[in-house]
């Protein structure tokens, strides 16, 4: 056996992608102004975008792969290297990130189209999951939606993992300048002008949070918080992936749901 078969997948991976890296930003912003960040510096920066990928892959659905993701991160990684100006951004690190992730989610969004009739069935789990917690102040069990929707549990969870693939409830997608999950439970808005709305946006998404039952509290505060994998926290709890994945995406509908509610009554 060679040394190059005895790597894992995720290692030939890196290697392939760092030989493109020079191929992408030749291709793309060969002809814009020298950056500042040079090749090198750019390939550290590599198992950052493989690191925001094996946390999106909860999205990927064919034709999109693995490998798809890598190469629209690692383009945007070039592209913030040749835009990144030092005087006025953040620490290099930083702003890399956000730019890795937002060309990431792009990638994903420009697959994420679902058929009418599955948005009309996210339409009517959003509605009606609404107006129950308006008349309970509690959000019903993914059985009781269920039941009241008049279609199986599992058709349930197909719904909500339809609803995170094409809206990204997940919070990891808000706007580039803003923090993920995990950092909004624990920092505020580096902005003051925003330091009230942060605080705000925090404290009722906390309370959400401490809303969900047991399970799915613990899968969102792991996943965003602790930034385990899907299949760590499977590990965790001794279940299955999928179920992990049913779970997180029960939790992530049942957050929007709540938020959604806050910003109609604010």
């Amino acid at each position: 056996m060679t040394a190059e078969t005895e790597k894992t997948p995720q290692e030939q991976l890196a290697k392939g992608s760092q030989k493109h890296l020079k191929a992408i930003a030749k291709r793309a912003y060969g002809s814009q102004k020298k950056s500042l960040i040079d090749d090198e510096q750019i390939t550290r920066f590599l198992p950052m975008v493989h690191k925001i990928v094996q946390r999106a892959v909860t999205y990927l659905k064919p034709p999109l792969s693995y490998e798809d993701l890598v190469s629209a991160g690692a383009a945007g990684l070039v592209k913030a290297a040749h835009d990144y100006d030092p005087s006025h951004q953040a620490e290099f690190k930083t702003y890399a990130y956000i730019r890795i992730r937002g060309a990431i989610l792009d990638e994903l969004r420009s697959w994420s189209s679902v058929p009418a009739d599955v948005n009309k069935q996210i339409r009517e789990a959003t509605q009606l999951s609404m107006e129950l917690t308006g008349q309970t102040g509690t959000t019903p069990t993914d059985e009781e939606l269920a039941e009241k929707l008049q279609i199986t549990v599992d058709k349930l969870y197909r719904t909500f993992e339809n609803a995170r693939a094409k809206n990204f409830v997940s919070i990891d997608s808000l706007p580039e300048n803003s923090p993920p999950l995990g950092s909004s439970l624990t920092a505020a808005s580096p902005a003051p002008a925003q330091q009230l709305e942060q605080a705000e946006l925090v404290g009722k998404l906390s309370e959400a949070i401490q809303q969900l039952n047991g399970r799915q509290r613990q899968i969102i505060l792991l996943y965003y918080q602790q930034e385990l994998t899907m299949k760590q926290i499977a590990e965790v709890f001794n279940i299955t992936e999928p179920r992990v994945s049913q779970l997180h995406a029960s939790a992530l509908f049942n957050l929007s749901v709540k938020l959604r509610q806050w910003k109609d009554d604010g």
